[in-house]
């Protein structure tokens, strides 16, 4: 009986069937999460490339995006730089490359401290303002209709700075403690 020597490509194969279904799953993985993002007040395109890019094993070009998502140049363009905006993506470079490279923050509690800030900012903040605007510009008003609105605006403004004060602490809470506190809110 002769030592059997199995071929390269016989070797590859199990490789390639994993290869295959990894990214069948990874381009699902995407999909999804671009779905997903419509529904937290973000584009699509912008929730593809953060879960293209969370998932890649290494920084990826604006060509390589653009290739992976079949999308435009531009469209590619404006949400890595949004991205990077908000702290979900930062720039790579490579020494002898004049080409920029994105990759995402991986730690999953990070990107959720992050979102957390720019929503609050971008949504939290200004209707606080609002808020806070009309609760002063109603203040004195002698009418049922003028008090009542005060009254509500007034209730209004104590939920909302209460929800960004909730959501600025539980975002400075280190991953551990919010576990914790989330258990015991949540049981």
């Amino acid at each position: 009986m002769g030592l059997t020597i199995p071929k390269f490509q016989d070797l590859l194969k199990p490789m390639k069937g994993e290869r295959d279904k990894l990214a069948a799953v990874r381009e699902e993985f995407v999909s999804q999460w671009g779905v997903m993002g419509t529904q937290w007040g973000i584009n699509r395109t912008m929730a593809q490339i953060h879960a293209l890019l969370m998932t890649a094993p290494e920084a990826m070009s604006t060509d390589e995006v653009m290739e992976a998502l079949e999308i435009s140049r531009g469209n590619a363009h404006t949400n890595l730089k949004e991205l990077v905006s908000w702290g979900l993506v930062r720039i790579v470079t490579r020494r002898g490359e004049r080409k920029e490279y994105f990759e995402a923050e991986k730690d999953v509690w990070e990107i959720f401290r992050r979102i957390t800030e720019q929503r609050k900012r971008r949504e939290l903040d200004p209707a606080l303002q609002v808020v806070e605007r009309c609760a002063e510009e109603t203040r004195g008003m002698q009418t049922k209709e003028g008090k009542d609105f005060h009254r509500q605006m007034g209730e209004l403004q104590e939920f909302v700075a209460f929800a960004s004060k909730m959501g600025d602490r539980v975002a400075s809470l280190p991953h551990g403690k919010a576990m914790q506190l989330a258990m015991k809110l949540f049981g």
